[in-house]
């Protein structure tokens, strides 16, 4: 034992004698630099690699390619006048509607004449009456029917204010129905949703969202201790957890969907990690209208012990009722082990005026995440269970009123005449050989591309005859969400539609004052920070 310890110091003065006399050929100064500055280089390597994993290799050397020319002198100033003259373009017609917009108080009132003035303004609205993709789903006229109904509804609660729960005792009470009666169309009252479920309503779907995320977010690191979270999405999913990413700091990965456009499940669980607290499936999903595999995903989410938030803001008040009829509808709901939470539209399928979505959790111990409660304000005690302190009380009234009003049997009526509208269009765009269909649509919603033709350019001459779709990417399309306005009008709907695509067919070429050249210029550049500069550019002039 001596003779090794005695082996171990001679070596131990041996080294040091030789590390100092090789350190004793460099700078004091250099010694002291060099941890440092290597210490520098790991870091940026670790940056450089960490960005890679996250957005991939050519989008990172694409963006450092980028930053490089914008130092070139008068690069930058040229890119920010082309930028400039697109969201010009962009608002060409806008800029100038606005200068006669009021910008201060009139000296005196207009009493009750500013009704007339309304009405007058009210006038230049766009024609919305079976010509929207989605925005208005309350089939007929304003004057009349469902309506009249709701808007009555809303106005009895105009002045009413669900903050002040001991003063508007009837608003309480209707949003607690709306919510129990919603969460009972998505499985709370099955032995497998664990009999809990519980929610409010919120200002529409992105809140619901939102909500959900903050929750999850919360739960999980009250659960596990997460704090520096990540969330997983489909490229289908809405832009909405973009919003609460950014919101609510967290990092999103976005994953492709499927070649049927499905969330991948495979793709997902390779991106799971220890700071995974959510992945997403929507029900369906908006710009193609196909369900995600729920069931797959609840199972993943389960295996892992993480969050599951379903988005049905479309199709919580079809699905349940297109099941009934006899639709091969996958399961999506609570009776899905794993779904942790799930948004749905009121405002939507459900028929209630704007402003109204419902956000469900599956039991108490998660919704309590979603809650502020604030005790050291000189205000007093104070608790809001959602974004908003004050809430308008007579949409809330006039989701009631839908929901009660049109009943079961009035949601299935509705479910019927929709898909079937839906199974008409799709019938129609197959008969089209210039276009196709993207995926197997599940719901009302219907996407659909050309590989012959411009499809932007369609879309532009369907805007010409006062229709009103969504332009997509990730492949090129577009939508009709088809509402009850579009039942009259569903065969006008295909006859337009193959005027366009024929006028296209036999003018190939950008119409005058279109926007498909614009859409097609964003959905071929590959610097994606300079379209969210025109993006965010073009909506700093608009509001």
């Amino acid at each position: 034992m001596d003779s090794y310890s005695s082996w171990l110091n001679s070596f131990l003065v041996r080294f040091r004698l030789s590390a100092n006399l090789f350190l004793s050929q460099f700078e004091p100064l250099a010694l002291l630099l060099a941890p440092l500055l290597t210490l520098f280089i790991a870091r940026l390597l670790h940056s450089l690699l960490s960005v890679i994993h996250e957005k991939g290799l050519k989008a990172t050397v694409l963006a450092l390619f980028m930053s490089s020319i914008n130092l070139v002198p008068g690069v930058q100033s040229y890119i920010d006048a082309e930028k400039q003259k697109v969201v010009d373009k962009l608002q060409s017609g806008s800029k100038s509607k606005r200068e006669h917009w009021r910008t201060e108080l009139p000296t005196t009132g207009l009493g009750v004449g500013v009704i007339e003035e309304m009405k007058d303004v009210k006038s230049n609205d766009a024609d919305w009456k079976g010509k929207c993709s989605g925005t208005v789903y309350i089939g007929g006229s304003e004057s009349e029917g469902h309506f009249s109904l709701i808007n009555e509804a809303s106005s009895m609660f105009a002045h009413t204010n669900p903050l002040h729960l001991d003063v508007f005792q009837s608003v309480a009470r209707f949003e607690a129905e709306v919510v129990a009666m919603t969460a009972d169309l998505l499985g709370s009252k099955e032995k497998a949703s664990g009999g809990q479920v519980c929610g409010n309503m919120t200002s529409g779907g992105t809140e619901s969202i939102l909500l959900a995320v903050k929750t999850s977010r919360d739960y999980m690191k009250a659960k596990k201790g997460i704090t520096r979270p990540e969330m997983i999405i489909a490229e289908s999913a809405h832009s909405a957890y973009d919003k609460a990413a950014q919101y609510f700091n967290i990092k999103l990965r976005r994953v492709p969907v499927n070649k049927e456009f499905k969330a991948d499940v495979k793709a997902i669980r390779k991106q799971i990690n220890r700071k995974t607290i959510l992945i997403v499936g929507s029900a369906p999903g908006y710009p193609h209208g196909i369900i995600d595999p729920i069931e797959e995903l609840g199972k993943l989410a389960d295996s892992y012990g993480i969050c599951l938030h379903v988005d049905l803001c479309l199709g919580g008040f079809v699905l349940p009722f297109a099941r009934k009829l006899g639709y091969p509808i996958p399961p999506f709901d609570f009776t899905v082990r794993g779904v942790t939470s799930i948004s749905a539209d009121v405002h939507k399928y459900g028929l209630a005026p704007k402003g109204t979505s419902v956000v469900l959790y599956r039991n108490h111990d998660i919704r309590k995440h979603q809650f502020v409660a604030v005790t050291e304000w000189s205000g007093g005690l104070y608790v809001s269970p959602t974004i908003a302190g004050s809430r308008p009380g007579g949409v809330i009234a006039g989701a009631w009123a839908a929901m009660m009003s049109l009943g079961q049997q009035g949601y299935l009526e509705n479910t019927r005449k929709i898909m079937e509208v839906s199974k008409m269009i799709q019938k129609g765009i197959k008969e089209i050989p210039e276009l196709f269909i993207i995926g197997n649509p599940d719901m009302t919603i219907v996407a659909f591309g050309s590989a012959v033709l411009d499809i932007f350019e369609v879309n532009d001459i369907m805007s010409g005859k006062g229709w009103h779709l969504n332009a997509l990417q990730r492949p090129n399309s577009i939508h009709i969400c088809v509402t009850l306005q579009h039942v009259p009008v569903v065969d006008a709907f295909l006859q337009d539609l193959r005027e366009a695509v024929q006028t296209v067919k036999e003018n190939p070429g950008p119409i005058s004052g279109g926007l498909a050249p614009i859409y097609g210029a964003a959905g071929k550049m590959p610097d994606r920070g300079m379209v969210q500069d025109l993006l965010v550019n073009y909506m700093d002039g608009t509001c």
